[in-house]
């Protein structure tokens, strides 16, 4: 199962952001399905079935130590001409120390993880049509002009209360630019 971590915005932070997407919205870039929007917190690619018991005991324990938080939807970046994201704003100390949490549960239940980094919350809007097939540099449509219409955005705060563990199911049609489907498989209140 390709599984990752992740806190997942409520109805109406995911409305107010489509309002602000709706204008933007062309077949320039490849956007990302609304009902997949998430901030990942820890990415774990295949995991095992033979883990998961464990996993799940470490990722409860996780989520039971943080406290809710305050988080909103705010502004928006980029990773160099690929990807188009909305950021977060708000308690955010909060949020690195869930994704430092939900990294080190993966880590000790058995998950092979890529190397740590920063924490950097994003939720990703879009994708490069050519980043899909490996490309150089420069290639793609310029991001500037998302990046402009989204910087001033400003979503609502809400109380972040539950950690999520997220599979994605690969699109095996072939249909080019067809999503990953997302499915929460488990989830759990944070009660720290």
């Amino acid at each position: 199962m390709r599984l990752f971590a992740a806190v997942l915005p409520p109805d109406a932070a995911v409305t107010e952001l489509r309002e602000a997407v709706r204008p933007l919205r062309d077949d320039r870039l490849t956007w990302t399905a609304e009902a997949g929007w998430h901030f990942t917190l820890a990415f774990m690619g295949e995991v095992d079935d033979d883990v998961l018991p464990e996993l799940h005991a470490r990722l409860e324990r996780a989520a039971h130590r943080t406290a809710p938080f305050a988080l909103r939807l705010h502004g928006c970046g980029h990773f160099g001409d690929r990807a188009l994201w909305a950021g977060a704003a708000g308690e955010l100390d909060a949020l690195r120390l869930l994704a430092d949490r939900a990294d080190a549960a993966a880590r000790r239940a058995g998950v092979p993880m890529e190397q740590h980094r920063r924490y950097t919350p994003h939720l990703t809007l879009a994708r490069n049509h050519s980043h899909r097939h490996g490309h150089g540099h420069g290639h793609g449509t310029p991001l500037r002009p998302y990046l402009d219409a989204l910087a001033d955005f400003e979503g609502t705060p809400w109380r972040v209360d539950t950690l999520s563990l997220v599979r994605s199911n690969l699109p095996v049609s072939g249909v080019p630019g067809e999503q990953p489907r997302y499915e929460t498989v488990r989830a759990w209140p944070l009660a720290g």
